[in-house]
């Protein structure tokens, strides 16, 4: 089974003017390592990791680090990678 990323329109009212968003969502992965510091990764953009003390920062931070992620490949015209996720059963 392939899925492929989410992605829906978001009407947001600034002052007397509508702004049509585009909203993304994300895949991530938590793991916390041998200090017990949070580590995020989104693997569908290479490289965007971010990190926290506790749950709620971690997702916080990653938030941030995938929106600024996204704000650089907008400003270098890059396009924003397509997302295909497939589950695969393996015996354990």
């Amino acid at each position: 089974m392939s899925h492929q990323l989410d992605r829906t329109h978001k009407t947001v009212k600034y002052s007397s003017k509508q702004v049509q968003r585009e909203l993304l969502q994300y895949r991530i992965i938590i793991q916390q390592d041998e200090d017990r510091i949070y580590i995020a990764k989104c693997p569908s953009l290479p490289g965007c990791i971010s990190q926290g003390k506790t749950r709620a920062e971690v997702l916080d931070n990653i938030k941030d680090a995938i929106s600024g992620y996204l704000a650089s490949l907008k400003k270098h015209n890059e396009p924003i990678p397509s997302i295909e996720e497939e589950l695969v059963e393996v015996s354990a």
